[in-house]
């Protein structure tokens, strides 16, 4: 799911929790798997990719 990350920021200059409900992530589970996978550290591991693309 990192590399499906990483390339969603690459071609739209950012990431939204909504992002993960559309292809290529709803092929992968979607919100429920990235909730699942990275909690409650989701919002604050997206803003934090986000805050590196606008440094």
């Amino acid at each position: 799911m990192a590399n499906k990350i990483k390339k969603q920021i690459g071609q739209n200059a950012e990431m939204t929790v909504n992002d993960f409900e559309y292809t290529p992530f709803s092929q992968e589970g979607g919100l429920l798997k990235a909730r699942e996978l990275f909690g409650e550290n989701l919002q604050p591991i997206i803003d934090e990719l986000n805050g590196y693309l606008i440094a």
